[in-house]
């Protein structure tokens, strides 16, 4: 199979696989892997034994890797493997840190093999997995690098590995929110999220949810400038920015000054709401994977948010510009305006929820 023949998505999960198909490396005789980041695919579901163990914080991903019958969860901390699979993400530092992870997971005499798209930061992934616990050994298929180490006690650098290990840690972004890199915007507050933010109307009431939550900082607004808001659900898909979530929302309470109850959940969105709201904020993905424009996200986004709205409830919401959400929005809402459109952004308010 050739490397154009495969979708972005799968191409490195492919690849990740040649050193064992080829000979140069052997499953455990104890059967027993750890993939880190783990994607679903045919050859994953070809390989993999019951002892197999998937970890996968994006809600979707996940449920696909348990629709195929593979077992999904977080290793104990101290859990060993002979063998650690990883798909790292672009994000260097949240890299490094899945780096710092999959080094400490593997056993005695173990293997951390992974692989990452040559567009997708593969050289310097290389070089960070041969810094942090020694040599490794490279090829390259499917416009990949694949590489891998035998991570022992006196090649690791435990220094590096602590300081590693630390960028998976909330932190206080640049304006003042707790976030994690990766994360959705995690560095800074999202412009068209802002935009939203300093559109709503301060009359919002009763029951909210924030679809596509990230790490809170839209929500946090709606507790700032509402003050009628009784109750806030924050959904997210990504587990990573629950934790940051949580504790923006701890302060949103406090700084609000009154007694609000908000919640947390690690949900997607696109399978609809278990909850019925008196309003809905959301600045919905536009992609799930790469860069190309998936508006299906966006969509998914408004359909779950018509069906979860009380009759007189309302929907607020940011996206580009050019994404065509408006024809989706008129088929399940009576009332659709732009508030606003500035910096490529659209605000788009809707009410009256189709039957």
């Amino acid at each position: 199979m050739n490397a154009a023949a495969l979708s972005s998505a799968h191409v490195a999960l492919e690849a990740l696989f040649v050193p064992i198909a080829s000979g140069q490396l052997r499953l455990p005789e104890d059967g027993r892997v750890l993939f880190l980041h783990a994607r679903d695919g045919f050859r994953l579901r070809e390989m993999a034994q019951p002892g197999w163990l998937c970890a996968q914080g994006f809600k979707p991903f996940a449920a696909e890797l348990e629709r195929s019958g593979l077992r999904v969860g977080e290793p104990a901390a101290d859990e060993r493997f002979p063998l650690v699979l990883v798909l790292p993400p672009r994000q260097r530092e949240e890299a490094r840190a899945l780096f710092a992870r999959a080094v400490r997971h593997a056993a005695p005499g173990g293997i951390v093999l992974a692989c990452m798209p040559n567009a997708g930061g593969a050289r310097s992934g290389e070089a960070d997995l041969a810094q942090l616990a020694g040599a490794v050994t490279q090829l390259s298929k499917h416009k990949c690098r694949v590489f891998w180490s035998a991570p022992r006690g006196d090649r690791v650098d435990a220094a590096l590995l602590g300081e590693w290990a630390a960028f998976d840690e909330p932190r206080l972004n640049a304006a003042g929110y707790w976030s994690r890199p990766g994360l959705f915007a995690w560095d800074r507050v999202d412009v068209a999220s802002a935009l939203l933010a300093a559109h709503l109307p301060a009359d919002l009431r009763g029951r909210v949810a924030d679809l596509g939550a990230g790490y809170g900082y839209l929500s946090a607004q709606v507790l700032a400038r509402c003050a009628q808001v009784q109750e806030i659900d924050l959904y997210e898909a990504e587990a990573r920015a629950l934790e940051p979530a949580r504790l923006n929302m701890e302060a949103a309470v406090r700084e609000s000054g009154h007694a609000v109850q908000a919640n947390v959940h690690w949900h997607d969105v696109s399978l609809g709401l278990p909850e019925r709201y008196d309003a809905i904020v959301s600045n919905p993905p536009f992609h799930q994977q790469g860069r190309e424009d998936l508006p299906e996200l966006g969509r998914a986004f408004i359909a779950a948010a018509a069906a979860a709205l009380s009759p007189q409830g309302s929907f607020w919401m940011v996206a580009n510009r050019h994404l065509p959400y408006e024809a989706t929005l008129a088929g399940r809402f009576a009332e659709v305006r732009t508030v606003v459109a500035q910096e490529g952004f659209k605000v788009i308010e809707a009410r009256g929820v189709r039957a």
